[in-house]
């Protein structure tokens, strides 16, 4: 398929925006769109949160194939993370103080193209991350604050160790 114009690829763009009710395939027009506007792919990073990698695909899928490039070729049914995609999520779920499970599903969402079926494969990245799923919010109801805070104590020069990394 012949590259399109960028006034043409813009004013097509914009209307599978207006149309599509899928924030996946917003986010993928949208960062193509801003590519054909002139904004720089760092930018595109920063305004969207995706990654690089992510609007170069997308970019080169609308190239290829129009808007059909962008629509989701699955409903929320995909396999796996690569091994690569796997240790950045964890890596990332490990940088966090509180963790919750719908920013684990929106991330794998929105940087992956990736939705599972079951509760379990979240929890299972968050047990692979060294991380309980019982303790993924910011207040444990039942925690007795003098215990906490000794054990804050004990394990405070662990986590100015791991800042240093």
């Amino acid at each position: 398929m012949a590259m399109p114009a960028a006034g043409v690829a813009i004013a097509e763009l914009q209307e599978f925006i207006d149309s599509r009710p899928d924030a996946r395939e917003l986010k993928k027009a949208l960062s193509v769109k801003l590519v054909y506007q002139g904004y720089k792919y760092e930018e595109i990073q920063t305004i969207l949160d995706v990654s690089v990698g992510s609007i170069t695909s997308w970019k080169q899928a609308y190239q290829e194939h129009g808007i059909v490039g962008l629509r989701l070729n699955h409903k929320g049914r995909k396999g796996y993370l690569s091994a690569q995609q796997r240790e950045e999520v964890l890596s990332w779920l490990q940088t966090k103080e509180i963790w919750e499970l719908g920013e684990l599903e929106y991330k794998l969402a929105f940087e992956y193209d990736l939705i599972y079926e079951s509760k379990r494969s979240y929890y299972d990245l968050f047990e692979a991350a060294g991380i309980s799923w019982k303790k993924t919010t910011g207040l444990n109801p039942k925690a007795d604050r003098e215990v906490v805070a000794e054990k804050k104590t004990k394990l405070k020069h662990c986590w100015q160790a791991t800042d240093r990394r």
